[in-house]
């Protein structure tokens, strides 16, 4: 019994702290019992969150509550610049529409061991639509108090403005041949009123949607009337790092590829094969998502609400101790997240690394991290290697902010694959 208390008491004073965390302007989830977000273009599951300016398009947001009890959520849009900080913008003037609305679409779970309840959202609709293009941050919280955040994420809306023209060549640094990629690209921007280019525009490359891979251009190479070069031999070099690990849990009554055993009792537990480290020279074609999770279930109908949640077990032979740094696991299933939660505890009776997470059925892209005891520096080469030949997606985003506007626009978008 008094077991029971002091983990309701434990639930709820992680919760209470998670509700006096400050609403950042990234994608985060600040409630624990919320799992599984899914924010992507209705187009295609998975995809970028991004949508054209008054084009019909829509994004999907997903994600479901494990506490049992339905909540009074609300949301909104904030118009953001280029860097993911408020525009200072009124409501009113980047907003169709009201300024927020209720998220009412929500369905109870069916069959599973884990009972939670299933949100879903489709932006714009008919009571809220963005009216500028750019960078939005979409904030879901309760009670219409923006101070009790519950999750937030970033959505592209994009004024299509300028052409985009890129592709992947060699790298300048002979010695990073074998491992790098580098994106050389150029803008046409005939449609824009441009006074400066060196002031006016900037443009960020991502790899796989990722953040923390982002890279600014700011001045091109070259100018040519109303084309902007972008192709200076120094810059857009990125490792071209490795295909991302994945396992398979669309069905919980088989043991299908990198599943060591599934055990079906009061709650689903799964143990992944160990995983070993990957550093090696040449490379191993392995197909993949670009680090992607996609929510199925085989044995039921519908997946977002009998889909069930299991414990899954991932080992990492690393060749390395907890005294030399710390393994992270990652992947769009927890934001690229480096925190208390990703972090794996290391075994030394066993000399591995491994990890506990609380996941939904389906197919799950992942990769480790590793950070340096000593340097402290995030690297996922040092565990999954690094190779040119890797298939990657690349995210080229163009921002303009016109002479005299208080706001950045996104004026162009190009998805860069470098094995098409």
């Amino acid at each position: 019994m008094r077991l029971r208390i002091s983990i309701l008491l434990l639930f709820i004073t992680c919760r209470t702290l998670a509700q006096n965390q400050p609403m950042v302007y990234e994608d985060k989830t600040y409630l624990p019992e919320i799992k599984t977000v899914q924010f992507y273009n209705t187009k295609k599951e998975g995809s970028f969150p991004l949508i054209p300016l008054n084009s019909g398009e829509q994004v999907m947001l997903s994600f479901d509550d494990l506490s049992g009890q339905s909540k009074i959520l609300n949301y909104t849009l904030e118009h953001c610049d280029a860097q993911w900080n408020s525009s200072r913008l009124s409501p009113i003037e980047y907003l169709q529409g009201f300024t927020e609305d209720r998220l009412m679409e929500y369905r109870y779970s069916a069959g599973t061991r884990q009972k939670y309840i299933h949100y879903e959202l489709t932006l714009p609709n008919q009571n809220l639509s963005p009216r500028l293009a750019g960078n939005y941050l979409l904030k879901v919280y309760q009670n219409g108090d923006q101070s009790k955040p519950v999750l937030t994420r970033r959505l592209y809306v994009v004024g299509s403005k300028v052409s985009i023209t890129a592709q992947m060549v060699p790298s300048g640094n002979v010695s990073q041949r074998a491992t790098n990629q580098k994106i050389n690209f150029s803008l046409e921007y005939a449609g824009l009123n441009v006074q400066n280019p060196y002031t006016d525009i900037r443009t960020l490359i991502m790899q796989n949607a990722r953040p923390e891979t982002g890279i600014w251009n700011t001045r091109p190479a070259n100018i040519r009337s109303t084309q902007l070069i972008y192709n200076d031999i120094l810059t857009n070099d990125f490792p071209g790092r490795n295909e991302f690990r994945h396992f398979d849990t669309r069905s919980l009554k088989l043991n299908s590829e990198r599943i060591g055993h599934i055990y079906r009792d009061t709650a689903n537990t799964v143990i992944l094969l160990p995983d070993p480290k990957r550093d090696q020279p040449d490379y191993v074609f392995q197909y993949d998502n670009d680090g992607k999770f996609f929510i199925i279930n085989q044995d039921g109908r519908d997946g977002r609400t009998d889909g069930d949640y299991a414990h899954m077990y991932f080992t990492l032979l690393a060749n390395k101790t907890a005294f030399d740094g710390s393994a992270y696991i990652v992947g769009q299933f927890n934001n690229y997240r480096l925190d208390e939660q990703s972090k794996l505890k290391y075994d030394g009776s066993l000399m591995r690394f491994y990890t506990d997470l609380y996941l939904k059925q389906g197919v799950y892209d992942y990769g480790y991290v590793w950070v340096d005891a000593k340097t402290k520096t995030p690297d996922d080469t040092v565990l999954e290697g690094n190779h040119f030949e890797t298939e990657n997606d690349y995210q080229i985003l163009v921002y303009f902010r016109a002479p005299g506007a208080r706001w950045e626009e996104l004026v162009g978008y190009r998805v860069l694959n470098t094995a098409r």
